[in-house]
C-alpha cells in the first residue's frame, strides 16, 4: 500500500488568500529558485514552474506576470528550450532574463546571436530609458552579467532602455504589451538595483498588491490543517532542526494533542542537543514528544564503515527501521507531517508522482535525515503545510507561531550529525572527542554575540595524529579542524575571516580540554571549490 498524500499547503485555495502571483517560467538557470525568492520578498507570491508549462495552463492560473528564467543553452541551439508561443498572447506582462529575454526577442522576430566579446560578471548599467522596469535604478549602476550571445535585432515595436559597454541590447522593452527583457541577472546580489527593478515588475508593471504575509500563511495553514485532518492522528519525526521544530509547532497550535513527535536519538548530535530539545517540547510547550533512544542501534551500524556515503545509507537504513518500529508501537496514525520544504518541491521536478492517481507519493522523511524511503505498509496521507515556503519564509513561520530563537536561527547540521565529521570509523571516543571540541566553538562564539555572524561553524575530526609536546611529555593525538563559514544560501559559502584571538583562545581551549587532541588547524577554503561539509 503506497502512502498518498494530502498536499496541505498547495490544497490553500489562491482565491480565498487574495494571493496574487508571479510565475517563474525555469529554463535550467541556477538561480530560478532564487528569482522566486526575491519575488516573495516584495509579499508577493511566486512559483517556479517546467519551461513547457502550456499557456492553457498558465490562464486558469491567472498569474498576475510572468517571468522567464535564464538557462545554460544558447537559444538558437538545436533542441534549445522553448516557451509556448502563446504566451505572448495572454495578455500578461513578461519579464525576460538573460536566456529568458534571448528568448522572447528570437520568439517575436528578433535575431540573437553569438557575441563577438562574451560578458560575464559585473559591468556598468548606462540607462538609456529611466521609466517603468528603471525606475529609481542609478545610471552606471553594476550588474551581474553571465552571457555569450547577444541581441542584435529587436522585434517590432521593442526599443532599448539600457545599454553596457559590449551589450547594446542590456535592457529592452514593448510597453505597450508589457513585455521586458534584462540581459543581466538582477536577482542576484551582486546587481546594484536589481531588487528595485524587482519591485518595478511586480508593483508597477504587474499591479500586484504585497499580500503573501507570514500572518496570512499561517492563518489559513492552521485552518487548512484542521479541515483536513479532522479529528485525526499526526505523527511527525522530530530532528530538532528549524523546519520540523516550525512544523511542530505549527500544527500543535492547529490540533493539540493530537498530534505526537517522535524525536530519535542516534547519538550523533551535538552535546545537550537532545536533552535540552525534549525538555523544551515537553516542559516549556506542553507538545507530545516520544524520545526513543537508539544510540545504540546506529553506533553498531558504525562498526567498519569509513565511507561518507555508506554511513548516510547505513543511518538512513536504520532510522527507517526504527521509525517502522515505533510507529507501529505507538499507533495507529492516520497522518505524517513532513517539513518538506519548496526547493524540495522544485528540484524532484515531480517525479515522485503516482501515474495512476496522479498524486504525490510519499519517499522521503524529509524533516528529519533526507534519507532513503518508507515501507510500503505504513499507511500514511501525508501532511504538509510548509511546502510553498523557502527556508527564510519558514524561520518567519517560526517566529510567528512562537519558536525560539535558538532554534529559529540555528545553524544548518547534517542529518548524519556528527558521523560525517568523523573523517574514519564513528566510535564512541571519537564522538566525545568531537562532541566536546565542538561544543567549545559554540560556546566561544555565542559568549561573543558571533553566533549569527556565521553560516556555520563547527569542527570536523580527521583519521590522523600528530606529535605534540604537553606538560613536557610527547604526545601522539588528533588533530581538529575549525571550520566557520559565511554564506546565504549555503550554495556559495566563504571562510570566514575571524578574529585571531577568537581562533586563540578556541585552539587553547579544545588542546587543554579535550582529551585526544593536540592540534587545531582552519579550513580557509570557500565553496566552490570545496564544499562546506568534509564529507
Amino acid at each position: 500500500m503506497v502512502i498518498h498524500t494530502e498536499q496541505i499547503a498547495s490544497a490553500v485555495d489562491l482565491k480565498h488568500l487574495n494571493r496574487q502571483m508571479i510565475v517563474i517560467l525555469d529554463f535550467g538557470s541556477q538561480y530560478s529558485e532564487l528569482i522566486a525568492r526575491r519575488i516573495r520578498e516584495t509579499q508577493v507570491y511566486s512559483e517556479v514552474l517546467p519551461y513547457r508549462t502550456s499557456a492553457e495552463h498558465l490562464r486558469n492560473l491567472n498569474p498576475k506576470g510572468i517571468i522567464l528564467s535564464g538557462g545554460p543553452n544558447s537559444v538558437y541551439d538545436p533542441g534549445a528550450p522553448h516557451c509556448s508561443p502563446e504566451i505572448w498572447d495572454l495578455g500578461i506582462p513578461v519579464l525576460g532574463v538573460c536566456y529568458g529575454m534571448q528568448l522572447m526577442v528570437q520568439q517575436l522576430g528578433g535575431q540573437v546571436e553569438r557575441a563577438e566579446r562574451a560578458e560575464y560578471g559585473k559591468a556598468a548599467l548606462t540607462i538609456d530609458d529611466p521609466t517603468d522596469l528603471l525606475t529609481n535604478v542609478e545610471d552606471q549602476a553594476t550588474m551581474w552579467m553571465s552571457h555569450g550571445d547577444s541581441v542584435t535585432q529587436l522585434p517590432e515595436g521593442f526599443e532599448i532602455l539600457a545599454h553596457t559597454t559590449n551589450t547594446p541590447c542590456a535592457a529592452v522593452a514593448h510597453h505597450d504589451r508589457g513585455f521586458y527583457g534584462v540581459q543581466f541577472h538582477p536577482e542576484v546580489v551582486h546587481s546594484i538595483g536589481g531588487m528595485a527593478m524587482i519591485r518595478n515588475f511586480v508593483y508597477h508593471i504587474c499591479e500586484c498588491e504585497p499580500t503573501w504575509t507570514t500572518e496570512a500563511f499561517v492563518e489559513e495553514a492552521i485552518r487548512e490543517v484542521r479541515a483536513r485532518v479532522g479529528d485525526k492522528r499526526v505523527l511527525l519525526a522530530l530532528s530538532g532542526g528549524v523546519d520540523s521544530s516550525t512544523l511542530a509547532f505549527l500544527l500543535h497550535q492547529a490540533i493539540g494533542d493530537q498530534l505526537t513527535c517522535m524525536f530519535i536519538d542516534q547519538g550523533f548530535m551535538r552535546k545537550y542537543e537532545p536533552e535540552r530539545l525534549v525538555k523544551l517540547f515537553k516542559e516549556q510547550f506542553h507538545i507530545n514528544v516520544e524520545y526513543i533512544n537508539a544510540r545504540d542501534r546506529f553506533l553498531a551500524q558504525m562498526t567498519g564503515v569509513t565511507d561518507p556515503e555508506e554511513k548516510r545509507k547505513r543511518i538512513g537504513r536504520e532510522f527507517i527501521r526504527v521509525f517502522e518500529e515505533e510507529s507501529k508501537r505507538l499507533g495507529p496514525f492516520d497522518y505524517l507531517a513532513q517539513g518538506t520544504l519548496y526547493p524540495d518541491v522544485i528540484e524532484s521536478a515531480d517525479t515522485n508522482v503516482d501515474p495512476k492517481t496522479g498524486e504525490r507519493v510519499a519517499v522521503k522523511i524529509k524533516s528529519h535525515h533526507n534519507v532513503g524511503g518508507l515501507p510500503d505498509d505504513l499507511c500514511f496521507k501525508l501532511v504538509e503545510p510548509l511546502r510553498r515556503l523557502f527556508k527564510d519564509e519558514v524561520r518567519k513561520v517560526g517566529r510567528s507561531v512562537g519558536l525560539p530563537e535558538e532554534i529559529v536561527n540555528r545553524h544548518p547540521f547534517p542529518g548524519p550529525g556528527l558521523a560525517i565529521r568523523i573523517l574514519e570509523e564513528v566510535t564512541a571516543e571519537k564522538l566525545n572527542i568531537l562532541r566536546d571540541a565542538d561544543y567549545i566553538v559554540r560556546q566561544e562564539i555565542n559568549q561573543r554575540g558571533l553566533y549569527h555572524d556565521f553560516w556555520q561553524a563547527f569542527a570536523v575530526l580527521l583519521p590522523v595524529r600528530s606529535v605534540g609536546v604537553m606538560g613536557d611529555q610527547r604526545t601522539y593525538a588528533h588533530p581538529i579542524v575549525l571550520r566557520l563559514i559565511s554564506s546565504e544560501d549555503g550554495m556559495t559559502a566563504d571562510w570566514s575571516r575571524v578574529p585571531y584571538d577568537l581562533l586563540e583562545t578556541i585552539s587553547n581551549r579544545i588542546v587543554n580540554e579535550v582529551e585526544g587532541v593536540n592540534r587545531v588547524v582552519y579550513d580557509i577554503t570557500s565553496k566552490p571549490p570545496g564544499t562546506i561539509e568534509w564529507e
